[in-house]
């Protein structure tokens, strides 16, 4: 096992290297002042492209043609496929395009900063057309080497074995349903009375709301933190998971829930496999799966009617609210399902986000498969977003394609990922309430034995299973959509 074994220790020194990566990359987002910009791109590009050199030494090549000759139990065998697909993902790319498409990455994102503020499309174009040609670049040398089509080679590093031809499938289906369902539940809403924040809610008060909440989801705060980022997100790594929102004083609605997502997305970092720390078998297995928890604790669990009573009495606490019916279960309940067509995905509800998804992958497929240009995007995204939402987003850049932070360092691929995760999390509730009773569980407010059924069944899997398997494993049956239009169906029209 002596091959095997040496790639193991090497994976295991790539993944510390990556660890302060992470590190590096969640500072420059929540803590680094705005002038050490430049000298972190440098770093972090420097950084890229040694774990680059690590992950290509030409000797790996001879260990994972030995080694497959070595291993012969299921969990060996997975960490030495997981491997050696991340070994085949880094080794099609020369360092100089890894390094080029950091640097082109870093100066996009910082000054997409202010560019997207300032509504300056012209001058983000300038940066991102560099990103997205490297990202071409990317696209067709991983196409080369996997017989994909340039887009499906991109989505492979984050859903591998899901291709845009099943995309395309699901997201159809989507398409034919879901604009109804839109229709009906914002006409069913017109008549409902609800009253909306005003006044100021504090970050001081808000942060502390969410700290109170992410201990009721049992959130390690020996293993992770909470901080502010221009756009939330979950970083670091399993032992040291950190966390963001952003907060807006006129309301804490956003922000709250931001945080319950982003608790998700660190409770499966937080509760992967020990015994495959540093190991890719010991990873998450794909984003889809990765989003599937965060949008189970924010969509499934965090919006439920049982959750959103805890939420009240807390939120009535922290802002000494006790007799404003702004806080009651009723009304918070209303907001937090309340459907409106609008510009911005990420504070999107739950109903109108698959159409922002369906909109994005569909312009990331054909910018990648070089059918469009980036020249084109936004015009496409108002045409988009007109059929799908009734929305216009000409001369608009700040509310239209600017608008994430994704595309700005490359991240082609990853948005399907979204809404892939929604449907996998509406098919885990609905095999755990066979298993629970969920509602009196969160009624309860001991959350022991939803938890311990996510880890049983997807946490401690790691990349030990393909997607497929992962799934059929915690569900009995692979993906299934209609999980997720029952569940929307019954919450907005029920």
């Amino acid at each position: 096992m002596q091959a095997f074994q040496n790639l193991i220790e090497h994976f295991q020194k790539i993944s510390r290297f990556s660890h302060l990566s992470a590190i590096c990359g969640w500072d420059a987002a929540a803590m680094m002042p705005s002038g050490g910009n430049q000298a972190r791109s440098e770093a972090m590009a420097e950084l890229s492209v040694h774990i680059h050199s690590l992950m290509t030494q030409p000797h790996l090549s001879d260990l994972f043609e030995q080694a497959s000759e070595e291993v012969k139990s299921s969990t060996d065998n997975a960490t030495l496929r997981e491997m050696k697909r991340q070994w085949l993902q880094s080794n099609v790319l020369p360092e100089d395009l890894v390094q080029a498409k950091s640097l082109a990455g870093s100066k996009c994102e910082h000054a997409w900063r202010t560019q997207r503020n300032d509504n300056d499309w012209q001058g983000f174009e300038k940066n991102w057309a560099e990103v997205v040609k490297l990202s071409q670049e990317e696209a067709q040398i991983r196409s080369d080497a996997t017989g994909l089509n340039p887009y499906d080679s991109m989505l492979d590093i984050y859903e591998p074995g899901t291709y845009s031809k099943s995309l395309d499938n699901i997201f159809d289906d989507v398409k034919s349903w879901l604009p109804n369902l839109i229709d009906q539940a914002i006409e069913k809403q017109n008549s409902e009375k609800y009253i909306k924040p005003e006044g100021i809610f504090s970050s001081r008060k808000q942060k502390s709301l969410g700290l109170e909440v992410m201990k009721l989801l049992q959130f390690d705060f020996n293993h992770g933190r909470l901080d502010e980022s221009v756009h939330p997100f979950c970083g670091g790594v399993n032992t040291d998971v950190r966390i963001t929102t952003r907060y807006d004083e006129s309301e804490f609605v956003q922000s709250l829930m931001g945080i319950v997502h982003e608790t998700g997305h660190a409770r499966y970092e937080q509760g992967r496999p020990s015994s495959l720390s540093g190991l890719p078998s010991g990873e998450a297995r794909s984003m889809g799966i990765h989003e599937s928890q965060s949008l189970f604790f924010e969509m499934q669990l965090g919006r439920s009617n049982e959750f959103i009573a805890h939420l009240s009495k807390l939120a009535k606490a922290h802002f000494s609210g006790a007799n404003n019916p702004l806080f009651s279960q009723e009304n918070l309940y209303k907001l937090y399902t309340r459907v409106k067509k609008d510009f911005i995905r990420v504070d999107a509800d739950e109903l109108t986000y698959p159409a922002h998804v369906i909109l994005r992958y569909e312009i990331e497929r054909d910018l990648i498969n070089g059918k469009i240009t980036h020249s084109d995007v936004p015009e496409l995204w108002d045409n988009k977003m007109q059929h799908y939402l009734g929305l216009s987003t000409q001369g608009n850049y700040k509310n239209g394609c600017m608008q994430d932070i994704h595309w700005t360092d490359g991240a082609f691929g990853y948005f399907p990922s979204y809404t892939l995760g929604a449907m996998y999390a509406a098919q885990f509730m609905a095999s755990m309430k066979q298993d629970l009773d969920v509602s009196e569980v969160i009624h309860s407010r001991n959350l022991t034995s939803i938890f311990e059924w996510l880890h049983e069944n997807i946490w401690t899997k790691g990349s030990l299973y393909s997607t497929d398997e992962l799934v059929k494993q915690a569900t009995g049956e692979t993906l299934n959509t209609d999980h997720f239009k029952r569940h929307l169906t019954q919450r907005y029209l029920g």
